[in-house]
């Protein structure tokens, strides 16, 4: 492209644009352009409050109603996800509640010792050396919220785990023989070698002799099974109940017997009457504790039993 230039003093001169300066124009005309109106945007939104122009008011307006409307949009979703959480908490809350209750139960803490539905007392200076209290934000809310929702999660699994450990110890405890199997705590013949009534012979007894009338009530030391109810030639009436672990009482010479092979009994149930069959020589209950089919001292589990009985008393004063 060519361009003369003319003038009345001066001769005529040419320019010869070449495409190079073409797009050089060009490229400089839209970089006025943009920054012309970059300067009259800001220009307007920065005077806009001052102008009195009802298109710059309509088109402000707009802008703020599409922003308020994104940024209550936003709450109104991280509300609505925060209250299912909430809500979600709040049912977990009462399971750890009541698990917390039956766990308390089984461990034998008075709930006036420790009240899960009672608020712990919380206190402190309102501001510290770490700096002045703040407001949370919104993704801060949250967070905190999901760190609950997992430390309710692993409290509820880790209180499951202790209910099922203290039941199980609780279950053990019961199927332990440590309840007098007659209303007598004297014996007439000791566990372990004594002469033997009939032959005068040095024998080992393999139990305890708990001398009572014919007729008195013989109870199940602990709960269990019964694996025999029969006549024995030499125990005569005779009862033995499983109680697990390799754990089995055997009960002698009754006069009845109240429970047949295969019912479940429960600790303390009447089971047979005290007698004198079989090899005896006077009315009394014969009576056996057996690990393994080893015959062990029955003192020993009875013993226990008393001193546990003796603590559960002091407790509960």
């Amino acid at each position: 492209m060519q361009i003369i230039l003319l003038h009345p003093r001066l001769s005529a001169k040419s320019l010869t644009l070449t495409t190079r300066h073409i797009l050089l124009l060009l490229i400089l005309f839209a970089g006025a352009v943009l920054v012309s109106t970059s300067l009259l945007y800001y220009i307007t939104l920065s005077h806009a409050g001052g102008w009195k122009l009802p298109f710059v008011k309509d088109a402000l307006a707009a802008v703020n109603q599409d922003e308020s409307g994104r940024k209550d949009k936003y709450v109104k979703e991280n509300l609505t996800a925060m209250a299912v959480k909430l809500g979600e908490m709040q049912a977990q809350m009462s399971r750890l509640d009541a698990l917390g209750e039956r766990v308390q139960g089984l461990a034998g803490v008075k709930p006036e010792e420790f009240n899960f539905k009672d608020k712990p007392g919380r206190g402190g200076m309102e501001t510290s050396s770490y700096g002045a209290p703040r407001e949370l934000s919104m993704n801060e809310f949250q967070q905190a919220l999901d760190a609950m929702s997992r430390d309710l999660d692993h409290r509820a699994d880790y209180l499951n785990v202790v209910e099922t450990t203290l039941m199980s110890d609780k279950i053990k405890s019961r199927l332990l023989p440590t309840v007098y199997p007659v209303n007598v705590t004297y014996n007439s013949s000791s566990f372990g070698w004594r002469l033997d009534p009939f032959t005068g012979r040095s024998a080992f007894h393999e139990g305890l002799d708990f001398p009572a009338p014919i007729g008195t009530p013989i109870v199940a030391a602990a709960g269990g099974v019964v694996i025999a109810s029969e006549f024995h030639h030499q125990f005569g009436n005779m009862l033995e109940i499983d109680h697990g672990n390799d754990i089995v009482t055997r009960y002698a010479h009754a006069s009845r017997l109240l429970v047949k092979v295969g019912d479940i009994v429960r600790r303390g149930q009447h089971v047979a009457d005290v007698g004198s069959t079989g090899r005896s020589t006077g009315a009394h209950l014969h009576f056996e504790v057996l690990v393994r089919n080893a015959p062990q001292d029955p003192r020993k589990f009875l013993t226990a039993g008393s001193d546990q009985a003796k603590l559960a008393a002091l407790a509960a004063k």
